[in-house]
């Protein structure tokens, strides 16, 4: 195309170069492609969070040699931290491990003139909660190891058997919720060892026959005017009925509504509600926990009466979501869960 013009060349990573007229042109870096970025991203995105899993644990497991409280139960007590600040939309502390959050009043006291006070004479004196974990002799707010020293050391005040530590998150938050999630999410991480158990699984399995559609918001007629909480998924009867994370059994049994039913808490405060279930794994009862893609019971047509009634409406799963917001649990749509933890099996199997 002319002695003057080079042909470009398209390095993958690096510049493109081309001379035009004598002079010499950079153009910008070659790009990925379309299709291979959010695979990157996802890639990435998972690198830091384990890698920022690896690091909280190793906070818990220090603080946990300090005060012999286990680190499955630290663990749980930041975990609900956690749960706390998603439904009351705090902010997290940028570069914090840990989710546990004390105002200035509560750390440094509420009496005393600097707020952001560090001496741990001067916060003794008014009464704050401020602890030094890290061993550098002051008590700061923003040091990970000194916020969790400062939680472990009230919770010691009652002691480390099952029951006096209940006693003592009870007195922490003054909520008998509080200590059934801590309870919930400490047996979890020391049934499985490990704080990454955000994987999810589809309720029904992929291989079996199964419809469903966004119905949240429908209206409901039977025992009164009432709106459709969740999703229903229409199988077969016996098709297993999946759990679709690691969780704790709450519920089971009989609902006038939901027939036979279970439920299931997960490490972020949110209730699976499965109804209208042809039966259970008779193995499993409340307080045992569960896994992703363990079955819970199968598809059936119970409910709408007394216990045992049965065929009322064709057999399918109903399938609700509830978040814990401290004091009571908000159902919210779990259609656009439901189509994201089926993409996600299916991306799996491959």
């Amino acid at each position: 195309m002319g002695s003057r013009l080079s042909r470009i060349r398209r390095i993958s990573g690096s510049l493109a170069v081309c001379l035009l007229g004598g002079s010499l042109l950079l153009a910008v870096p070659a790009l990925a492609e379309p299709d291979s970025l959010p695979v990157i991203q996802e890639e990435e995105a998972a690198a830091v969070q384990t890698k920022q899993y690896a690091e909280r644990k190793d906070l818990f497991l220090k603080v946990e040699m300090l005060t012999g409280i286990p680190w499955y139960r630290l663990a749980a007590v930041d975990q609900y931290e956690r749960v706390l600040g998603v439904a009351q939309k705090r902010k997290p502390r940028p570069g914090s491990l840990t989710s546990i959050h004390y105002t200035e009043a509560e750390w440094a006291g509420p009496l005393n003139p600097d707020p952001n006070d560090r001496n741990l004479r001067s916060i003794a004196v008014f009464q704050g909660k401020g602890r030094d974990g890290s061993g550098d002799g002051l008590a700061d707010r923003t040091n990970d190891l000194d916020v969790l020293m400062a939680t472990a050391q009230f919770l010691l005040r009652y002691g480390t058997a099952d029951e006096d530590w209940n006693i003592g998150v009870w007195e922490y938050y003054q909520n008998s919720r509080s200590v059934e999630r801590i309870e919930q999410f400490a047996k979890l991480y020391e049934t499985f060892g490990k704080l990454d158990l955000g994987m999810h699984a589809f309720p029904l399995p992929l291989k079996s026959t199964y419809s469903y559609k966004g119905t949240w918001g429908a209206s409901r007629g039977w025992g009164g005017h009432r709106i459709h909480e969740g999703t229903d998924l229409f199988a077969g009867y016996g098709v297993p009925a999946r759990s679709t994370v690691y969780g704790v059994i709450e519920e089971k049994g009989w609902n006038p509504y939901g027939g036979w039913r279970i439920g299931i808490r997960d490490l972020n405060g949110i209730y699976y509600y499965y109804a209208h279930l042809s039966g259970f794994d008779k193995r499993q009862k409340v307080g045992d926990v569960v896994k992703p893609g363990q079955t819970l019971g199968w598809v059936g047509s119970s409910g709408y009466g007394k216990p045992g009634t049965s065929g009322k409406f064709p057999p399918h799963l109903h399938f609700g979501m509830y978040r814990d917001y401290g004091m009571a649990d908000w159902p919210f749509d779990p259609y656009p869960h439901l189509r994201k933890w089926e993409r996600e099996e299916r991306g799996r199997a491959k």
